[in-house]
Formats: C-alpha cells, sequence, structure tokens
C-alpha cells in the first residue's frame, strides 16, 4: 500500500474513534435540528434571491411566526440573546452610571449587557426556591440613581412579575427580563413576554428552541420596534439617511430559515423532553438529599433544563456528583457557578455583598443532561449514577 494511502487510512480510523467517544459522551444538552434533508430543501431559493440577510423574506416570516408563538404584541430579531438584551438596554437610553437592580444567579450575559451600557449592576439576592430575584430584597436596592430591573426567569422559572410591576411602578423604574431560558412559556395564561417593559430571548444552539444563533426582543410599544431597528442596523434608512448610531446585530437568512424548520417541529420536541423531565422528576424526588427547585402552578414549563440541588444529606457534595457523572462519560454542568458577581472579571468588586442565598444555590446546583433525544437508557445510566451516590 502506498504511503500516502497508509497516512489516509490512519487519518479514518482516528476520526471514526473520535466520532464514536463523541456520541458515547452525553453532553448536557444537544441542539434540536430538521432532517437534513427539509432544511437544505428549505434553503434552496436563497441560492436563487442571493439575499442572505438585511432584513430579507425568511427574517420577515420568521417574525411574524414567533410573534404569534410566543404570544407577544410586538417583537424584534436580533443576531444573539446578548445583542437582544444589551440593545433593549440601551433602547431605553438610561443615563450614563445609573444603576441596574439583577440577579447574580444567571449567564454572564446579563451582568455584561448592563456594564456594556455604561450601567452600574445591583445585585439582589435569590429565592432558594425556584433561583429567581427576591422581590422582597428590590425596594431596599433603590436609589436616586435606580432606573430599571433586570431579573431573569432562570431555568424558565417565572419571576413574581407582579410584585415586581408594583415596585417598578411606585419608583417610576423599567423593567426589561432576560427570559432566554423561557422560550413559549405562559404565565396566567400569556406568554411570558407580556411582562415588563421589554423581555428577550435566546435561541442560541443551546436552547429548547434555536435558530442556530439567534435572539429576539419582545415588547408593547411599537416605537421600541423603531429604536431597535436602528440599533441593529447602524441606524441606516435607506442609502443616504443614517439616522442613529447602532451596531451591527440583525439576523442573517440561514438562521430564519433554521428557525422557521424548527418552529415546525417545536411541539414534538417538547414532548420529548417532557417525557425524560419527568422521568427525572418521578425518579429523584424521592431520594434524600436531592432537591427539586418549586413548580409555580401558574406557569407552563417549556423543560429547557433540569437542575438539581445537592444537600448535605445526599452524603455526596455537588462537586463529587458532578466528578462521579463525568468519570462516566456524562457531562453535567455546574449552572450557576460561580456568580455573575463574583467572576474574576470584576476583581472582587461585589465579593461582600451580601448574596447568601444566591452562593449557596451556586454552591449546589447541578444541571442534568436533557434533550429530546436523549436515550432513555441513558437516563437511565444517570440515574442509577445518582442512586449510586446516595449509597456510596
Amino acid at each position: 500500500m502506498p504511503v500516502n494511502s497508509e497516512i489516509s487510512v490512519v487519518h479514518e480510523i482516528k476520526s471514526l474513534k473520535g466520532k464514536i467517544m463523541q456520541e458515547e459522551k452525553i453532553l448536557v444538552t444537544r441542539s434540536s435540528m430538521p432532517a437534513y434533508e427539509e432544511y437544505i430543501e428549505a434553503i434552496k431559493p436563497l441560492w436563487s434571491s442571493h439575499w442572505l440577510t438585511n432584513m430579507g423574506k425568511y427574517h420577515r416570516e420568521l417574525e411574524e411566526q414567533l410573534k404569534g408563538y410566543l404570544d407577544v404584541p410586538e417583537l424584534s430579531l436580533m443576531v444573539n440573546g446578548h445583542m437582544a438584551l444589551e440593545l433593549a438596554i440601551q433602547a431605553f437610553d438610561f443615563p450614563e452610571g445609573g444603576e441596574v437592580i439583577t440577579t447574580p444567579f444567571t449567564f454572564i450575559s446579563t451582568t455584561h449587557a448592563i456594564v456594556r451600557n455604561h450601567l452600574k449592576p445591583v445585585f439582589c439576592d435569590i429565592k432558594l426556591c425556584d433561583g429567581t430575584i427576591d422581590e422582597t430584597k428590590i425596594e431596599d436596592l433603590i436609589t436616586e440613581h435606580t432606573v430599571a430591573i433586570v431579573p431573569v426567569h432562570v431555568y424558565g422559572h417565572v419571576c413574581n412579575v407582579e410584585k415586581i410591576q408594583e415596585i417598578a411602578d411606585k419608583y417610576n423604574l423599567k423593567v426589561i427580563y432576560d427570559a432566554a431560558h423561557a422560550f413559549g412559556v405562559k404565565y396566567a395564561g400569556k406568554g411570558i413576554g407580556n411582562w415588563g417593559d421589554a423581555s428577550i430571548f435566546s435561541f442560541h444552539a443551546t436552547k429548547v428552541y434555536n435558530t442556530i444563533e439567534g435572539g429576539a426582543v419582545a415588547f408593547e410599544d411599537h416605537k421600541i420596534y423603531e429604536k431597535l431597528y436602528n440599533l441593529k442596523n447602524f441606524g441606516i434608512h435607506g442609502e443616504e439617511l443614517v439616522t442613529d448610531v447602532g451596531a451591527n446585530a440583525k439576523m442573517n437568512e440561514f438562521a430564519a430559515i433554521m428557525g422557521l424548520c424548527n418552529l415546525k417541529h417545536i411541539e414534538n420536541v417538547l414532548e420529548e423532553r417532557k417525557q425524560r423531565f419527568e422521568l427525572y422528576r418521578n425518579r429523584l424526588r424521592d431520594i434524600e438529599g436531592i432537591r427539586l427547585f418549586k413548580k409555580n402552578s401558574e406557569a407552563s414549563d417549556n423543560y429547557a433544563y433540569f437542575p438539581i440541588i445537592v444537600e448535605e444529606k445526599y452524603q455526596m457534595s455537588r462537586d463529587e456528583l458532578y466528578d462521579l457523572l463525568r468519570e462516566n462519560d456524562i457531562y453535567s454542568r455546574k449552572y450557576f457557578y460561580p456568580l455573575t458577581s463574583d467572576q474574576a472579571c470584576f476583581k472582587n468588586k461585589y465579593k461582600k455583598d451580601r448574596l447568601d442565598c444566591a452562593r449557596e444555590l451556586a454552591k449546589k446546583v447541578l444541571v442534568l443532561p436533557l434533550y429530546a433525544e436523549l436515550e432513555i437508557e441513558r437516563l437511565e445510566q444517570i440515574l442509577a449514577l445518582i442512586a449510586k451516590g446516595m449509597d456510596d
């Protein structure tokens, strides 16, 4: 056999072994995707039109369909969830240096979006029962410099939207919800994006619904649509007219088509996730030392995540359970640890903030693998290891 052929065979074997090893791993999530043939057929028209971005046909179509699915009055598509939040905050023209009350128990994007708008995050503690911002502690943090509240529907758990709005109205504050985890969630019979002055959604590949990368801002006041349009498209209004200083945060047509395809299958995806979610819940709720989050009876589930709290009674710490799973090629996630307020980029600035519940939860929470295609046998393996941890 020629040397080049031998090298080619070796590379093929290594590639195949790598693929098998990847398939054996159970990751914390896996992107839902339409059939290959369906997506390829859907993107074919782009080779005729050559319209790949700049609010094309499919961008406009997805915007309308998502407005209906999410049950919101207005919606603006974005390139990703972070830019959705950053530009949503910017759209309200807060004075530089204003204070924004928010949660430290979230993905770093939430905090970065505030800081990158030249605003000061003021961290409020959370509730241990569901991980959302503790609305009873918000008022004590309000000062003459407070301009807004940015709560997070963490894991899709709905914040106390009524109480938060009551506080916002009392002090004339804006409320912008980070609903990145709450795609499709309804509260009191309405889409979750109907609360506050705006809500943002993430359509990242790891989310329950994805457009590969993407996001959106939902809101009621149509004036916000114009502001967001300017912010995401350089403020351009025609070949010779730029009315505002803006960024580039437009969703492209390939992403929009992925979103349209995935939206056709979202109910099936949610049903598959629900089955796995309920199997977890039914098998774990009676294990001593494993605590599950409290369910809000007025809110629907989107089965985006399955977080557990590993208490002292479990006889194994959260980190030890994480390691046990990892040793068996099961990749759970310490989501969220450390708190955003305690990240290195803030250089201990918020280390003395009273965030007792948030820090306690950050040390105990573990998000287990959950996705529509997770084989039940593999899920049983996860459950068996968690039960083993209790026996050790």
